[in-house]
């Protein structure tokens, strides 16, 4: 799920460094959140023609292919100033909110989620209270190991460590879908 504002952002922001048309735009995207996300020519187009008609972006004559590029005007200079300073906000009462539940080590909530992992739903209930609690404390420290080490990785670019992390969380998922497939569970895919 992509936060609200967060295309429109996306946008000024590859804008401001050069002209660019609506494909280059999804594929800067998609580059900038390192293949997590590429957004839809659906969801960009409109946004771009949005902008052009508040006058936050001209478009540009086509290029000799036909390509239309647009560009950033004043407004949309002042329009990306402002969405800064929007996120930065966000990214503050998010650090907030992660350094809160990481000092609240003691209780018995679920880490720095605010809402209940998929393990511990309705399905789980016939587990016993110890085991639960077990779990819960678990799955916590994994979810906080994992934020940290995003966190780490993105600071210091670890590229040896990300690949390490990401081999251990293949070698995880697999064995907890050979658990459930011994199981007679189905992995949501198939």
């Amino acid at each position: 799920m992509v936060p609200k504002g967060f295309i429109r952002y996306q946008v000024l922001e590859s804008l401001a460094e050069k002209p660019m048309s609506g494909s280059e735009i999804i594929n800067e995207i998609e580059n900038r959140t390192n293949g997590r996300w590429k957004p839809s020519p659906g969801s960009v187009y409109p946004l771009l023609a949005w902008l052009q008609d508040n006058g936050h972006v001209k478009e540009l004559p086509a290029d000799e292919n036909g390509l239309k590029r647009y560009e950033l005007t004043a407004s949309g200079r002042k329009l990306l100033e402002e969405q800064k300073t929007i996120v930065a906000e966000q990214r503050k009462k998010f650090e907030d909110y992660r350094k809160a539940h990481r000092d609240h080590q003691h209780g018995e909530r679920f880490g720095p989620f605010p809402f209940m992992p998929p393990l511990m739903g309705a399905p789980w209930s016939t587990v016993p209270p110890e085991k639960a609690v077990q779990m819960r404390r678990t799955i916590r420290r994994l979810a906080e190991a994992f934020i940290s080490l995003g966190d780490n990785i993105e600071a210091r670019g670890f590229e040896e460590t990300f690949d390490e992390a990401q081999k251990l969380l293949n070698e995880t998922a697999q064995k907890l879908e050979e658990i459930n497939k011994r199981l007679g569970g189905v992995k949501k895919d198939e």
